[in-house]
């Protein structure tokens, strides 16, 4: 159970993290924004990336506990990597959304710390998701961090290597939400200044 609860926690408080930080990035870098010209985007950008080394680290801890339970290793544990890419493309879309949104309107801020948690119960973090009702496990699947986790799973514990549609559906989500946190980001970017 704990390889599998750190396993699922790994990513997902990697996204929350990351996401959350970039929340604000724009805002607490207002007297920066106003002074010089500044690609605005760097902002929630750096939280991403600093959030993702430290998943990185965060990954020995989950090494050391697969060695100490003595679990087997399987060579597919090499692409542990992938859906943590995947897992930092999503969040970069995700937080150029926040980003954008919570100049406008700073209560997104509050609101996204409550959905974080109600969000955290929807990912099968802490209990298997074929325990749910069918009902319930189709709408898990509307949950982008259900396939990343279950990709990460899949990698580093049972050491199978997910199916193209898998990879095909962790690729899709990530790109929608980036494309979609770029669209709105560069189109509201210079309305900043005025916040």
């Amino acid at each position: 159970f704990i390889v599998y609860y750190l396993s699922g926690s790994l990513l997902f408080n990697f996204m929350v993290e990351a996401t959350t930080a970039s929340l604000t990035s724009v805002i607490n870098a207002s007297s920066l924004i106003k002074k010089v010209y500044i690609p605005k985007y760097i902002f929630p950008l750096e939280k991403c990336l600093f959030a993702f080394v430290i998943m990185l680290f965060s990954s020995v801890a989950l090494i050391i506990v697969i060695l100490i339970k003595r679990m087997p290793i399987s060579p597919t544990i090499l692409l542990f990597f992938i859906p943590m890419i995947y897992v930092l493309i999503f969040s970069l879309g995700l937080s150029l959304i926040l980003a954008s949104v919570n100049v406008f309107f700073r209560d997104v801020g509050h609101l996204y710390s409550v959905w974080t948690v109600a969000w955290m119960y929807l990912t099968p973090i802490i209990y298997p998701a074929n325990i749910l009702p069918d009902l319930l496990q189709k709408v898990m699947q509307l949950n982008p961090m259900y396939y990343y986790v279950t990709y990460f799973r899949d990698v580093v514990m049972y050491g199978s290597v997910p199916n193209l549609e898998t990879n095909l559906i962790c690729i899709v989500y990530a790109l929608v939400f980036l494309f979609a946190g770029l669209f709105i980001f560069k189109k509201q970017q210079d309305k900043f200044i005025l916040y």
